[in-house]
């Protein structure tokens, strides 16, 4: 991949793609998605000194050229019709719009390039050399296909991006995704592509959406062993998310050696998520991007774009694992104790639930899990089989 020129001397730490349009991403007043968590996260980084106004860049809206890198022309045309609609929306549910998952709402199609756009952004930045690190906290659409939405996801802006990176700057690229939900629309999106590498560890698809990420699903053709599942238990703590996530993104990276990552940093893992049923606290969500930060200087000269994702408790989970992403991103040390009075005072009243005051959770956050033996266990076979070919490779490599 070519090393852009003559711009070390201006270039920046990280930056930290937003703008007030991304809160047009909006289902409903009640829907489990709430970009109020984007709001939420900036003010508490505001609070805390850690994020000005020269660290943040407007995202621009993706073009129909750069929507249609991964899906149909024919899709996008759809979303735009039904961006306009004012009757009956049945009639869109066959490529998953309209649905009680992802139903329509007024500037649909704006508002999803808008979160396409962002990312895009984020890409530029980083792949031009313009900033080390970047995140755009409105992106992180996994589960959009080329032609269907899917799980609240118009357009997949993580699939888009990779495809960019691929095209404009001919990056070879690992994707990892935290989110509690399988990251399904971008690894079938790239299951042929040798060139691009993806990662999902999730709660096993027995009990979630969207069901897939078996770790059988390996990848076909010229791409076969460059995707990797780790679907884990129900009821699965930090201590061993955070062994699966460790072992296997950093045996990963280094067998893969990509110009760049790309991280989808959904908060839905925690204990607090009214969607999923793993018992992660605010200790994995420090954890989490200082691994991928250190990878993407160990391997990839710094590059390191974050998206955000799932994350359905806006209030006491979001805000908090966010900043946490962006002051690790931005080398800014995690903050201990309590959170600014300023900012629990501010929100308090709009909260529906009590917020947790501190920075980390109380310890305990729950009662003891009855089977945490054996879901552990479980859990090191699943990984010890995930990556059984990938080992086995390096070995027969070793022994020649």
């Amino acid at each position: 991949m070519a090393k852009p020129a003559g711009i070390e001397c201006m270039k920046k730490n990280a930056v930290f793609i937003f703008s007030e349009n991304q809160l047009g991403y909006k289902f409903s007043e009640t829907h489990p998605f709430n970009q109020k968590r984007l709001t939420l996260t900036v003010d508490l980084l505001m609070e805390m000194n850690s994020l000005s106004p020269s660290d943040i860049v407007a995202p621009r809206i993706a073009t129909d050229e750069e929507l249609c890198l991964v899906h149909d022309p024919s899709y996008i045309d759809i979303v735009k019709k039904a961006s306009q609609e004012t009757e009956s929306t049945s009639k869109y549910e066959s490529y998953g719009i309209g649905t009680e998952d992802t139903p329509i709402f007024p500037q649909m199609h704006e508002a999803s390039a808008s979160l396409v756009g962002g990312t895009l952004t984020a890409v530029d930045y980083v792949m031009e050399g313009k900033s080390n690190h970047a995140v755009n906290l409105g992106g992180g659409l996994h589960h959009g296909f080329k032609g269907r939405a899917s799980g609240f996801c118009v357009y997949n802006d993580s699939s888009v991006a990779i495809k960019y990176m691929q095209e404009k700057y001919n990056a070879r690229v690992l994707y990892i995704d935290t989110d509690a939900h399988h990251g399904d629309g971008v690894q079938w999106s790239f299951y042929d592509d040798p060139n691009v590498c993806t990662i999902s560890i999730h709660e096993t698809g027995r009990y979630l959406f969207p069901g897939t990420g078996n770790i059988t699903e390996r990848g076909t053709g010229e791409g076969y062993g460059t995707s990797f599942n780790f679907p884990i238990d129900a009821f699965t703590e930090d201590d061993s998310f955070l062994d699966i996530y460790r072992t296997s993104l950093t045996e990963i990276v280094e067998w893969f050696k990509p110009d760049v990552i790309l991280s989808q940093n959904g908060a839905d893992a925690h204990y607090f998520d009214p969607l999923t049923h793993l018992y992660g606290t605010m200790n994995i969500y420090r954890e989490i991007p200082k691994l991928a930060h250190e990878l993407a200087h160990k391997y990839c000269e710094g590059r390191w774009i974050a998206v955000g994702g799932g994350g359905y408790d806006i209030w006491r989970v979001v805000p908090r694992a966010w900043s946490l992403l962006w002051m690790e991103m931005n080398d800014i040390p995690s903050p201990t104790g309590n959170l600014p009075k300023a900012w629990l005072d501010r929100w308090s009243a709009e909260s529906p639930i009590p917020f947790i005051p501190t920075w980390m959770d109380p310890n305990p956050l729950y009662e003891p899990i009855p089977r945490k033996l054996e879901i552990t266990e479980k859990n090191k076979q699943m990984l010890d089989k995930a990556l059984y070919q990938l080992r086995s490779q390096k070995s027969y490599k070793k022994l020649d």
